[in-house]
């Protein structure tokens, strides 16, 4: 099969992954393979292949928002049939016996894997994932629309739900890629006015053509103080200007995996009135039953920008330098190509 490798972490400039035709994986156990048709660009695939992160297994095929069809099983799957579409996420694997899973914090667990870092991705022409932690897709939606929800808007949707914001509420996201531009989507449908920062200029575009109360750069004042924020750029300053345009009692969610590190924060005028900051770690499996339900009654739609296997080199590099307007997508084995 063909796939994109990762030997070893280096600045996308210098075009980290290597195409290469390697042997196609057999499914065991509960597995099922699946023949890729679509993955989702994200931040964390340019971390994993820049080294930003720490990198378990080498070498490793990046990818986490899997489309495909079931090509094949292993001998204990009971929830699939081959042909059927299916979706991969970031969250592969978690114990389910210790006290994160049990508590329905299973994205806590400390010996979860993740796809494309622990197990191989989803830039190659199959793949394998255990058949608990693969998801059926909304009819409605095809493998380019489907593909951003596995990350970017199952990750956007649980901060969006950790910051409790209400109706009528404002909410600030920092920066407006392919997670932000769905965020905004959901919390427009549930009444929020939804303040936009981001210093791009086809961004901030974006952000008004998806209905934004108002757009401005991170040191900008808005008019009126947020309830909420979420931080999807991986700027640690931004810390600092999403609590001064807080308002009291209101909470930052830190929605990336990686960040710079977040300059001296001044309590009495920054944190103090029960400000909070929080982070989000990973995705529960829950959180993206719930993201793919509630995608088909918004309805939630995702502008996409498309990229053969053979430019996920360029792909990133686009991506890297904030060049693609909504998601990334990554296309393997489109409808009607075998």
């Amino acid at each position: 099969m063909l796939a994109a490798l990762l030997h070893a972490p280096k600045p996308v400039e210098q075009e980290p992954l290597a195409l290469r035709e390697i042997s196609a994986p057999s499914p065991r156990g509960s597995q099922i393979l699946i023949r890729v048709h679509a993955c989702g660009l994200c931040h964390t695939d340019l971390h994993t292949v820049e080294g930003d992160i720490p990198l378990p297994k080498l070498p490793i095929i990046p990818g986490h928002q899997i489309v495909g069809v079931v090509a094949g099983r292993g001998p204990e799957v009971g929830r699939f049939r081959d042909g059927d579409r299916v979706g991969v996420a970031w969250l592969h694997g978690a114990c389910g016996a210790c006290r994160y899973c049990r508590g329905e914090h299973e994205n806590l667990c400390e010996k979860a894997e993740f796809t494309g870092l622990h197990a191989n991705g989803g830039y190659a022409e199959l793949t394998l994932v255990d058949e608990n932690f693969a998801y059926r897709l909304p009819a409605g939606f095809s493998d380019l629309q489907a593909a951003p929800l596995l990350c970017a808007g199952v990750i956007g949707y649980r901060a969006l739900k950790l910051t409790a914001v209400r109706g009528g509420e404002r909410l600030g996201l920092y920066g407006f890629g392919a997670s932000a531009h769905l965020v905004i989507q959901i919390a427009r449908h549930r009444q929020c006015q939804v303040y936009v920062f981001t210093r791009s200029p086809e961004h901030q575009h974006h952000a008004r053509a998806l209905g934004a109360a108002w757009v401005g750069r991170a040191e900008d004042t808005p008019p009126e103080k947020l309830q909420a924020a979420i931080i999807f750029a991986p700027a640690g300053r931004l810390v600092l200007d999403a609590l001064r345009v807080l308002d009291r009692g209101g909470n930052v969610t830190l929605a990336g995996i990686t960040m710079t590190p977040i300059p001296e924060i001044d309590y009495p005028s920054l944190l103090y009135h029960e400000r909070t900051i929080q982070s989000v770690a990973n995705a529960t499996r829950k959180d993206a039953e719930e993201l793919l339900e509630l995608a088909t009654e918004v309805p939630l739609r995702a502008d996409v920008q498309v990229f053969p296997l053979a430019q996920a080199n360029q792909a990133l590099l686009e991506l890297k330098h904030s060049r693609i307007r909504g998601s990334g997508i990554i296309t393997i084995n489109p409808p009607g190509s075998t």
